[in-house]
């Protein structure tokens, strides 16, 4: 019950305390609107869920056919991630509940050092939204191979940062 409290309230800073976030935003593609997060139910995880698939990928955009600038600190973050997965000797569901309390650790390190504005903020909210529904899903899940698949959805979104970040 903490953790999802916990987790809750990490995901409404990211959407909320970010200084330009409005509800409509202007980019280089026109008017954007941010969708808020659909709330998950964390007593059981349904696999058709917007964590199990990358639909962020028809959302975001490029900077006209270029990446985004991003912060440091973002891209540091990612390559942990990534790292962390690769590093995870995952066999038990304690491993993988594990590993998805360090990508929190990681994606909390993003959230806090957040430096950017304007369409390549909004675009990293893109990005971001669904990797933390997917580390929240990993952290309740009580299936070893939905473990499993929510752990390659993690690298796949994550490895996705770099089409749209540099």
């Amino acid at each position: 019950m903490k953790k999802t409290i916990f987790i809750t309230v990490i995901l409404s800073a990211l959407l909320l305390g970010c200084k330009d976030n409005k509800n409509t935003n202007e980019n280089t593609n026109g008017t954007e609107k941010i969708n808020s997060v659909p709330k998950q139910n964390t007593k059981k995880i349904n696999v058709q869920t917007t964590a199990m698939n990358n639909a962020w990928v028809n959302e975001i955009k490029l900077d006209d056919g270029s990446k985004w600038q991003a912060n440091l600190e973002t891209t540091q973050g990612v390559e942990k991630m990534l790292d962390l997965i690769k590093s995870s000797n995952l066999k038990t569901l304690e491993d993988y509940h594990s590993l998805a309390s360090k990508l929190n650790e990681e994606k909390n390190f993003i959230v806090k050092e957040c430096t950017m504005k304007g369409a390549s903020h909004d675009n990293l909210h893109i990005f971001l939204v669904p990797l933390i529904e997917k580390i929240e899903d990993l952290s309740n899940t009580s299936a070893l191979g939905q473990a499993t698949m929510l752990t390659y959805r993690i690298e796949e979104n994550l490895k996705g940062y770099y089409n749209y970040f540099q």
